[in-house]
C-alpha cells in the first residue's frame, strides 16, 4: 500500500480505480509516461493533441508541493503557447527581463534579456512550478473534453519494467495492490532520482560539486525591491557567500544563499538559523513569513543515451545542472517539444524508427551545452583556489566600469534555446546573406506580421515559410502547411529571416526548429529535406 499523506488541495488527478486493474491479461498502451512533473505533463499533452493515445501514471495525485523550478523562460512559453496553456501563465506569472549584478554592496552592471522588440511572449516569467503544472493539467482536462486520448493516473507508481521485443513491461503499485500493464513506449520523465533509471541499471556520468545552497521562500509585508533578477557575490550582509532574489506571484520572494559543503543540514534548516540568515540580508526591522525552504547542492550530469530500445528519457531523469541559469525544467521542456512530433510520426508510420535516434542525438547537444554553461556557472559562483577566487574579483571590478569584461561575469547564465548545428535531420542552407540566427538547426525567432505572430502561424506541423514568394507548384502536396508572407528587409520579421535577396522559403520542423531555407527551391529540394528532416534520409 502506498502512503498517504499528500494535502487535498494538490490532488488534481486522485487515484481511481482502472480497468487496467481488472483485466485478465496486461492491457497494452501506445504510450505510458512515468512521472506528472512539467516535462511528463508537457508530453502526455502534446502526445494527446496530435491524437496519441497516453496513459501518464504518477506516484502522487497532481503538482507537488514547494516551487522548486521558478524561471520559464521565452522558449518554455513559446511551446507552451503552442500547447494551448501559455496564456494564463503570462498572466499569472511575475513578468521580467531585467538582471542586476552586485559585489558587496556595488552594482557591476546590469543587463536585458529581451531589448529588441517584435516577440509575442516575454524573456522570462517567474512561476512556481506546481502553478506551472497547474496550468498544463487544466489544458489537458480541456484537452480531454474535446476527445484528447489522455489519462492520467494518480497513485499509480511502477516497481518493476521489462523490455518487451516490440514494448515494455510494466509492474504498477496502487493503493488497491498491484497489477500489470504494457506499452509499445514508455518515457521517464520521473526526476533526477528516476526510480526508471534505476530498475534499468542505467546511471549518469559528470559532476557533483561540493556545495551547498538554502532556499528560503518569503512573503515580505512591505516588499521594496524592483521585479528584476539580483544577484550577490560576496554580500557584505554576509548569510551566504553568494545570494540570488526573485519575485514570485503573491509577493513571495526567493532568497538562495551560498552556505558551503561542510554544513549540518539539518541545523540549516531550522527557522531561526533561517531567519538569521533572512535578517542579515534584509535588516531586522522587515517582517515576513517563511513560505518555504530546501537545500540543494548543485550536479552537471546526464546519461550516455537519451533512448534505450523503447523507453527514452526527458527532464532530470536524462541530465541533471545547477539551478542557476533556469535550465533544468527549460530544457525539460524541450526535450518534451522535440520528442513527442517525433514519437507520434513514428507510432503513425509516417517516420522509420530511426527518427527517436536523432531526439536522443539532439538532446544530448543540448544537454551537454547546458552542462558546459551550468559548469562555468558554478566554478565562477564557487571558486575552488584562491587564484581562483582573485581571478573571479578581477572581473567583478573590470566590468563595473568596462562593457568588454562583462561577459566574463557569470553569476549563471540564463537559459537560451539549442541550436542543432550537427543534428541529421538539418537540410541545406541557401539563403545569401541570411541571419545566423534562423539557420537550419535553430528554434524559429518570433516575429509579428500583418495576421499576427509567426510562431502562432507556424502551429505544430511541418510548414513551408514563404517570404515575399511563393512556395513552387505542387509543394502543397507534400504534407505540409504553407505560410505566406509578405515583409520588408527593415522589419523585425525581415531582419530575422531574409537574406540581401529579399526574399526566403524555410522548411519549418513541428517543434518550430529550422530544418532548411533556400532562396528558390525547386519542389524536388523541398522533398529530399522534408525526407531528411523525417530520419529517412
Amino acid at each position: 500500500m502506498l502512503d498517504d499523506r499528500y494535502p487535498l488541495e494538490y490532488r488534481l488527478y486522485p487515484y481511481a480505480r482502472s480497468t487496467d486493474q481488472d483485466a485478465a491479461t496486461p492491457v497494452r498502451h501506445p504510450v505510458v509516461i512515468m512521472g506528472g512533473g512539467p516535462v511528463g505533463l508537457a508530453c502526455a499533452l502534446d502526445l494527446g493533441l496530435k491524437n496519441v493515445p497516453v496513459v501518464l501514471l504518477d506516484d502522487h495525485e497532481g503538482p507537488g508541493q514547494g516551487s522548486r523550478a521558478l524561471c520559464f523562460a521565452k522558449r518554455t512559453l513559446e511551446i507552451a503557447n503552442r500547447l494551448g496553456c501559455a496564456g494564463p501563465m503570462v498572466a499569472r506569472g511575475v513578468v521580467w527581463n531585467l538582471g542586476k549584478v552586485f559585489h558587496e554592496d556595488r552594482k557591476v552592471y546590469e543587463f536585458n534579456l529581451l531589448p529588441e522588440d517584435g516577440h509575442e511572449l516575454p524573456a522570462f516569467i517567474n512561476l512556481q512550478q506546481p502553478e506551472f503544472e497547474r496550468f498544463v493539467i487544466d489544458r489537458i482536462r480541456a484537452a480531454q473534453s474535446a476527445g484528447a486520448p489522455i489519462t492520467l493516473r494518480g497513485k499509480n507508481r511502477v516497481e518493476a519494467v521489462q523490455q518487451l521485443p516490440d514494448g515494455v513491461a510494466l509492474e504498477v503499485l496502487t493503493p488497491e495492490g498491484p497489477y500489470k500493464l504494457e506499452a509499445d513506449w514508455v518515457i521517464g520523465c520521473d526526476g533526477a532520482g528516476s526510480p526508471l533509471r534505476k530498475m534499468m541499471g542505467l546511471g549518469f556520468e559528470g559532476r557533483v560539486f561540493e556545495d551547498s545552497f538554502l532556499i528560503a521562500d518569503i512573503r515580505m509585508k512591505n516588499e521594496s525591491f524592483p521585479t528584476e533578477r539580483w544577484f550577490w557575490f560576496e554580500p557584505s550582509h554576509k548569510a551566504g557567500a553568494s545570494t540570488l532574489l526573485h519575485k514570485q506571484p503573491d509577493g513571495v520572494w526567493r532568497v538562495d544563499f551560498q552556505i558551503g559543503w561542510d554544513v549540518d543540514r539539518t541545523e540549516e534548516l531550522k527557522e531561526p538559523n533561517v531567519r538569521k540568515r533572512l535578517d542579515a540580508m534584509l535588516g531586522a526591522d522587515v517582517e515576513y513569513d517563511l513560505v518555504w525552504t530546501s537545500i540543494y547542492t548543485f550536479q552537471c550530469r546526464r546519461m550516455t543515451d537519451f533512448r534505450h530500445g523503447r523507453v527514452l528519457f526527458a527532464g532530470d531523469s536524462a541530465h541533471q545542472v545547477s539551478p542557476f541559469g533556469a535550465r533544468g525544467a527549460n530544457s525539460g521542456i524541450q526535450d518534451a517539444d522535440n520528442l513527442c512530433w517525433k514519437l507520434a510520426a513514428v507510432i503513425a508510420g509516417e517516420a522509420p524508427e530511426a527518427l527517436l535516434d536523432s531526439y536522443s542525438f539532439e538532446r544530448q547537444a543540448a544537454a551537454d551545452e547546458n552542462i558546459l554553461n551550468s559548469t562555468r556557472s558554478t566554478d565562477f559562483i564557487t571558486p575552488k583556489s584562491e587564484v581562483s577566487h582573485m581571478f573571479r574579483n578581477a572581473v567583478l571590478d573590470l566590468a563595473e566600469h568596462h562593457a568588454f569584461a562583462r561577459p566574463l561575469v557569470n553569476s549563471g547564465r540564463l537559459s537560451t534555446p539549442a541550436t542543432h548545428d550537427d543534428s541529421p535531420l538539418n537540410g541545406p542552407d541557401a539563403v545569401t546573406g541570411a541571419p545566423e540566427r534562423t539557420r537550419p538547426g535553430s528554434p524559429c525567432a518570433d516575429a509579428p506580421g500583418e495576421e499576427g505572430y509567426l510562431l502562432r502561424r507556424l502551429g505544430g506541423m511541418f510548414t513551408l515559410l514563404a517570404l515575399n514568394c511563393k512556395v513552387p507548384s505542387g509543394a502543397d502536396a507534400l504534407g505540409c502547411a504553407v505560410v505566406d508572407m509578405a515583409c520588408s528587409p527593415e522589419g523585425a520579421l525581415g531582419q530575422r529571416y531574409l537574406g540581401t535577396r529579399g526574399q526566403a522559403i524555410y522548411l519549418i520542423r513541428p517543434d518550430q526548429h529550422v530544418a532548411a531555407r533556400w532562396e528558390a527551391p525547386t519542389l524536388s529540394d523541398i522533398s529530399e529535406a522534408l525526407e531528411r528532416a523525417k530520419g529517412k534520409v
